[in-house]
């Protein structure tokens, strides 16, 4: 029989039943269904009106939670009920299922004192609220009170919404993936079942390369089952959190941005980047801009104080006009009309005015350069004439300078402008600096400790931001009460500028983020690509989402109490099931500790503070900060008001230091995670694993955009980057083939396209030895594939319009044009045998053997004009295997021809297909001959060199040694050779 009691039109469950005994009831005028936790959220979130009918909630019915106070908004559950995960349901933070409090700070009833204390304070505060909220509605008149309510009503309106990709093209795309699949299987079957005995060793491998690539397909394509679009609304998100004569209540966002060498990484660009976030479209007092100087130089520091007195122009300059995008540089070189949509008089007197002063600007940047590119005997002084404590990059202090925000400067109309702050971690020998990933930490530390907002974007040095409403775009999800409780980041695409418009190394990346990426945010989210990210700092910090995803019903139980064994399935006693199952839960959540909003407590003294962090047992994960580990508390961010900025600043160098980090959970289970150069995928898979989901959000106009080397060895330098921080998650122990099955939290999905991302640099195992199989297979004349059957024939056809037909419906539902899949597909096979190939060696001895292999990257040539970077020729072990597979299958190509015009029109059939195998690689890396060639066709001569002579080496040892030819068939051969001598 199916319950009376209605469910919650927010949450689906059952609304409960009221003090009366009947269903409870939250609107008395029009009896719109909501449950007791969801009517107390709405209240705490300020929306005191129904969502139907928009009538203030009366005090008819009062909300009594479990254990709570009698009052609306006081759902604080007592102690009994914190260390029970069944009953604080899907409203409730995340509780940790281990108690840490000593007995002796327990009162009489069993309930910790610390608790009861923040518990009365909420109270407190909730009153305080309430009648504040009380008395600024009495204050408006009525007529005011009337007219805001379609305004009410917009800003209930939900911030963003999914539609997924219409049926009439993901139908008939499922269908030729499964298709293709048992096709697949059918061809695999076929090939091992039909081995060709004269070249037996030929047809081995290639059946095994065969079914690798099989492999790979199946992790690649399966986790773009779903894919998903979503469209925001930023209108509805000023409805709600801007109210007009109101404070914003639009959550802060701290930016990271991350340089480590500014002759490599120029400060214009890094200045750019910086520009672009003071002026970004937000509540200025909401931002706050962090720059890590990883190196510690000088001229990144003077780059800044002028960035800093730029922006008192820049900044005002770029909101009263509304201009996009907001980096100077970027701005100033488009090529548009620039007076579009311009209606003030005056805009064009103070563009050029402006244009002017940025000029100046980077005439000093400029000087500054080319003044730092000799360094001084006695080392860097700065102004005052001190000795600049960054001299020696591996042995420094910890620096933080603090510019422009409310205290600092204002621009020059007199506004404030977002807090700008220099930041230099603190680095000494013998210690571990974990590079990007300890920067990226260090800023989270420093940033808690000044600001701490509850929101942190991060940005590469290069990536300036394209769309000033990007973080508005951010928050209409993270802000959402429907969605943003579950989310521990929104990921944007990358864009590039500066790419060539043919794309001739794929650096645009497209068809990942404009394919798989959609593809994953269909299932728990996309992964973190390192750049473009707003990250919510609780995910950061190890913390669940407060809504974890169920447990499978026969691993989970029931209740922490002795009653659950009755609940436990299984040959495996109850008690001992239990017991594995209650550590297991206290080891993976360890740190879902109880969060409270800790802002404005002002009762409790420092001993009492220091007593709640040592018994929470937060020192030995977060470290040694008072002030540091009080702020991981504060669920919605913020500083306390009493707190002093210098006592905040040398606490801020304190959690800098370079000892800080030695025995606590930093870089292991908090923060960007070590033990691989690509931190990011790291990271987001362990935010993933404990039940967060990401999403990806997609602007109409390109949030960040960023720049990519466009010549080829800059690029395949970058590729060996990527495959080897994936071949050192490979061999880790946060591998997505073992790694957090605990929890049962990570869709198989999701572990799919986490798998793919670590097991793809080994294809290029398989895909080097098939590259070189056509080749082979004209060189000693023979083939990998028997006389083909009629079976065969229908096989390899339906395989090759499989293949065809998934690709296009792809380009149908995802918009990539069929030029950029085909790069991708192009840079694959590039990719594939040359940065690939070496990433797989030197992440296996990295790991086996500790032996760190670097591969230099020499300029020989370029140009100064447009692209000129694309002809630019570099000289670098990498291009060496990929050249050798050209000559050899060129060598081929012509030894086939030349054996079939010696043999006979014969030869001429079997010949086509060797033939069309060596072109289908030469086609795969022309791009690659073309980087090669050059604009002038200049290639380095040591690449010739050793691709000719290796090219040369394999051939004649084929020719000599010819291993696939059979004993029958050589003494066949030498008897015909015998009777044609008699």
């Amino acid at each position: 029989m199916e319950s009376a009691v209605p469910v919650c039109n927010t949450c689906g469950e059952q609304v409960g039943l009221g003090s009366n005994g009947e269903a409870f009831v939250a609107c008395q005028e029009c009896n719109y269904p909501i449950c007791r936790h969801c009517l107390d959220y709405e209240i705490k979130e300020g929306r005191n009106a129904c969502v139907r009918c928009l009538t203030p909630y009366g005090d008819d019915e009062k909300v009594v939670p479990d254990g709570g106070s009698e009052e609306y908004g006081n759902q604080i559950p007592n102690a009994s009920h914190l260390h029970t995960s069944t009953d604080t349901g899907v409203h409730a933070r995340n509780i940790s299922t281990v108690s840490t409090v000593d007995s002796e700070y327990i009162d009489e009833y069993g309930n910790p004192i610390w608790k009861n204390r923040v518990e009365s304070w909420k109270d407190k505060k909730n009153k305080k609220k309430r009648a504040a909220n009380k008395k600024e509605a009495a204050e408006i008149p009525t007529e005011q009170q009337m007219e805001d309510k379609p305004q009410s009503a917009d800003a209930s309106q939900p911030l963003s919404r999914v539609f997924p990709i219409p049926k009439s093209q993901l139908g008939p795309y499922r269908t030729v993936i499964v298709i293709r699949f048992i096709i697949l299987v059918l061809f695999i079957h076929y090939r091992v079942t039909h081995p060709v005995d004269s070249a037996f060793g030929l047809w081995l491998t290639s059946v095994i390369c065969e079914i690798w690539f099989a492999f790979s397909w199946i992790l690649d394509q399966f986790p773009k089952w779903c894919p998903v679009n979503r469209e925001t609304y930023i209108d509805r998100l000023s409805a709600r959190y801007e109210r007009e004569g109101e404070p914003s209540e639009l959550a802060a966002v701290d930016f990271f941005v991350s340089t480590v060498d500014p002759l490599k990484e120029p400060p214009l660009i890094t200045a750019n980047t910086v520009l672009s976030i003071l002026a970004v479209d937000y509540p200025v007092d909401k931002v706050s801009c962090y720059v890590s100087d990883d190196g510690a130089a000088m001229l990144s520091f003077e780059s800044l104080v002028e960035t800093a007195d730029f922006a008192r122009k820049w900044v005002p300059f770029c909101k009263k006009f509304s201009i996009e995008p907001r980096a100077p540089e970027f701005y100033f070189s488009q090529k548009i009309d620039y007076l579009k949509d311009k209606i003030q008089p005056s805009f064009v007197k103070e563009r050029r005015a402006m244009k002017r002063d940025y000029e100046e600007y980077k005439v000093r940047v400029n000087a500054l350069v080319a003044k730092a590119q000799k360094t001084p005997d006695e080392g860097w002084t700065m102004a005052d004439g001190t000795s600049w404590p960054g001299n020696n990059t591996r042995d420094h202090p910890g620096m933080i300078q603090v510019f422009l925000g409310s205290t600092g400067a204002h621009d020059i109309e007199g506004n404030e402008l977002p807090r700008l702050v220099y930041v230099s971690r603190e680095k000494r020998p013998g210690y571990q600096h974990h590079k990007k990933a300890g920067a990226e930490n260090a800023l989270v530390r420093v940033s808690a400790v000044l600001t701490n907002a509850p929101y942190i974007l991060n940005l590469d040095c290069d990536h300036y931001v394209n769309n000033s409403k990007a973080v508005r775009e951010a928050m209409c999800f993270l802000m959402d009460p429907e969605i943003g409780r579950n989310l521990c980041y929104v990921q944007f695409p990358q864009r590039f500028d500066g790419i060539d418009k043919s794309d001739r190394y794929a650096n645009r990346n497209t068809v990942f983020f404009d394919v798989n990426m959609k593809g994953l945010d269909g299932i728990q989210g996309p992964v973190y690509v390192g750049t473009g990210c707003v990250f919510n700092r609780q995910a950061l910090y190890g913390y669940g989402p407060s809504s974890l995803p169920a447990k499978p019903k026969s691993s989970s139980s029931c209740s922490w109490c002795s009653s659950c064994c009755c609940c436990c399935r299984g040959k495996k006693p109850a008690k001992e099931k239990d017991l594995a199952e209650i550590y297991r839960d206290a080891k993976r959540e360890d740190l879902n500790a109880a969060i409270f909003n800790l802002t404005e407590i002002e009762n409790y003294d420092e001993h009492e503070r220091s007593l709640l962090i040592s018994q929470m047992s937060f020192e030995k994960t977060f470290g040694l900060s008072t002030v540091f580990i009080e702020s991981t508390l504060l669920e919605n961010g913020g500083v306390a008001d009493s707190a002093n900025s210098s006592t905040l600043i040398k606490e801020a160098i304190h959690v800098i230091s370079c000892g800080y980090e030695e025995k606590t959970a930093w870089g292991k289970e908090i923060g960007w995670i070590y033990g691989s150069v690509t931190e990011d995928i790291l990271t987001g898979f362990k935010m993933h694993c404990r039940g967060w989901r990401s999403i990806y959000c997609m602007p109409l106009r390109p949030a960040f955009k960023g720049s990519a080397p466009i010549n080829l060895s800059d690029r395949l330098h970058q590729v060996l980057r990527w495959a080897l921080g994936s071949v050192e998650i490979f061999l880790s122990r946060h591998c997505p083939l073992w790694y957090g099955f605990g929890g049962g939290r990570l869709k198989w999905l999701q572990r799919l396209a986490y798998i793919n991302t670590i097991v793809y640099p080994f294809t290029s195992l398989p895909l080097v030895a098939y590259c070189i199989l056509p080749a082979v297979c004209l060189l000693t004349g023979k083939f990998i594939i028997p006389t083909l059957s009629n079976l065969a024939s229908v096989l390899f056809l339906g395989l090759f319009f499989s293949i065809i037909s998934t690709s296009v419906l792809e380009l149908r539902w995802s918009g990539v044009s069929i030029e950029a899949l085909w790069r991708n597909e192009q840079f694959w096979v590039i990719g594939g045998v040359s940065a690939h190939l070496f990433a797989v060696f030197q992440g296996i001895l990295k790991m086996l053997a500790g032996l760190d292999t670097n591969f230099t990257v020499t300029t020989k040539a370029a140009d100064d004009t447009e692209f000129g970077e694309l002809y630019m020729i570099k000289w670098t072990t990498v291009l060496i295997p990929p050249t050798t597979i050209l000559i050899v299958n060129l060598v081929g190509v012509v030894a086939g021809f030349s054996d079939a015009l010696n043999s006979g029109y014969e030869t001429w059939g079997p010949l086509f297909g060797k033939v069309f195998f060596a072109f289908w690689v030469i086609l795969h890396l022309y791009p690659f001959l073309k980087g090669l060639m050059g604009r002038q066709n200049r290639t380095p001569t040591i690449v010739i060199l050793w691709s000719v002579l290796l090219a040369s080496v394999f051939s004649l040892v084929w020719v000599k040694i010819d291993p696939f030819v059979s004993t029958n068939d050589a003494s066949t051969a030498a008897q015909s050779c015998i009777a044609i001598d008699c």
